[in-house]
């Protein structure tokens, strides 16, 4: 067995630390480019949720305007029926002032 090399040999301990060598470039930049690949879809999800709750907020900020607009209405209307009430009120002193006097 003439022809077999050992371990003892130097080109055999190059090839070692040549191949764990490859081994953790290729390692480091798999682990490097996975970090990037979750960084950026992490950032387009976030944009997504960004836009999405933008959306959201707009929508929801028209639908209370709307509510308020109603509010307003109901507010003008029962206002105008307590000055109608209130001059009610007066005519109907009135009336009965005039009613009351006329028997004297």
């Amino acid at each position: 067995m003439k022809g077999m090399i050992t371990v003892t040999e130097p080109q055999v301990w190059t090839m070692i630390g040549l191949m764990a060598g490859v081994f953790f470039c290729t390692m480091t930049l798999i682990s490097t480019m996975f970090t990037r690949v979750v960084r950026s879809e992490i950032g387009g999800l976030r944009g997504e949720m960004n836009a999405g709750i933008g959306g959201l907020r707009g929508e929801m900020n028209a639908r209370f305007n709307a509510v308020d607009a109603r509010f307003d209405a109901v507010e003008i209307r029962f206002n105008g029926v307590d000055a109608r009430i209130d001059n009610l009120d007066r005519d109907v002193q009135f009336l009965m002032h005039r009613e009351i006097n006329r028997d004297n």
